[in-house]
């Protein structure tokens, strides 16, 4: 029987998402409007709107959402595509891969169902940890030390949630090559993609590089569309493919028909949206720039290197937790502490892909001099 944990950053979060003023760790980048989406579509995805039946829809997903999001990906058809929400994506790949007394391996901190889910399953989980000081940086020999003759499955995510790290594209690589010598699968959590600071350092996909690969990746982070509740896995392994379709026989059986064209759109739209979103973000990285140099003595920051959100180290305070509980309590300003990722009491994140960001980080930081004058 699986026994599984709160989800500890989800429990945080729902206390204070909907009542603090102002957030200052959410994930996503600026949602869009149902107009603004609308405002993209073209004369298909339009008609295909305004003439939408609200009865079931194919459980695999719409054929022509399908077809759109293979199009994101370098050698994937329809046929590797699953549409699903994005959280059941990771639990439909454990309960489709996964046995109990098999080892996983999993990028630490990080979203807790990428590992908690394989715990509760009666797994061995080992957590790939990265140097702080070296920028977050994973390390692929670390990783090679750990792979076992029991390893079933490598779970990373990059951008990486919550420090924003995102490998070299020799590291990844080989991080690739690795684990295809074994029997292991990859579980890439994509989520993030597209949000690479620099030009020219989006990774490929893993499900491009490796055939038991599995992608995940939706509209959630990157496409500032959570409320849709699309995303997808993605892979050349059919059979698993087939596994994960028949368990969500058991969770949402289908998508929602309007989430589904909605997302058509924003998949047809992306290179707009995104180029929005990393507009966006690079304005906000220079607003955090000068917020990190100013209080150099407070944090410790490396600077994210794609993502929407950083997880620098606070200096002066001992405990994050309590400082996180006052601060929301003194300012209606939600910031999660690193204790919510298991990771200790020393860690915030931020999360920088929202338009007021300005505004919250100047609040921020009048609360702060208040506290250090």
């Amino acid at each position: 029987m699986m026994k599984i944990e709160p989800f500890a950053l989800e429990r945080y979060i729902a206390r204070y998402e909907f009542s603090a003023q102002y957030l200052l760790s959410c994930s996503d980048c600026e949602a869009l409007s149902q107009t603004e989406l609308l405002e993209m579509a073209d004369t298909e995805t339009m008609r295909l709107w305004e003439n939408l039946k609200l009865g079931y829809t194919e459980a695999l997903g719409h054929p022509a959402l399908r077809k759109s999001i293979a199009g994101i990906y370098d050698g994937i058809e329809a046929e590797n595509i699953m549409v699903t929400v994005p959280e059941e994506g990771i639990f439909l790949t454990m309960q489709a891969l996964l046995e109990p007394g098999d080892h996983v391996i999993c990028t630490f901190p990080g979203y807790q169902s990428l590992y908690e889910l394989a715990r509760s399953m009666g797994c061995h989980v080992t957590m790939w940890k990265p140097d702080e000081h070296a920028g977050w940086h994973f390390s692929v020999d670390q990783l090679k030390n750990m792979i076992r003759a029991n390893t079933k499955l490598v779970a990373v995510n990059f951008p990486h949630n919550p420090t924003g790290f995102v490998p070299a594209a020799d590291d990844y690589t080989s991080l690739v090559d690795l684990i295809a010598q074994g029997k292991a699968y990859l579980l890439s959590d994509e989520m993030y993609r597209f949000l690479e600071v620099a030009p020219g350092t989006t990774l490929p996909a893993a499900c491009e590089l490796h055939d038991k690969a599995i992608s995940l990746f939706g509209l959630s982070k990157t496409f500032g569309l959570p409320g849709l509740r699309i995303g997808w896995v993605a892979t050349r392994d059919r059979e698993a493919l087939e596994r994960m379709s028949f368990l969500k026989d058991y969770t949402t059986i289908c998508n929602s028909a309007p989430s589904e064209i909605l997302g058509l759109i924003a998949v047809r739209s992306r290179e707009r949206i995104i180029a929005r979103q990393e507009a966006r973000i690079r304005k906000n990285l220079d607003v955090l720039d000068d917020f990190f140099d100013k209080y150099s003595n407070t944090f410790n920051w490396q600077r994210p290197l794609g993502g929407s959100v950083c997880f620098p180290r606070m200096l002066m305070f001992e405990d994050t937790f309590e400082f996180c509980e006052k601060l929301v309590k003194e300012t209606g300003i939600m910031l999660v502490p690193s204790r919510m990722f298991q990771y200790g009491d020393n860690h915030v994140r931020i999360g920088f892909g929202r338009k007021n960001l300005p505004e919250v980080i100047q609040r921020f930081a009048d609360y702060l001099d208040l506290l250090l004058r």
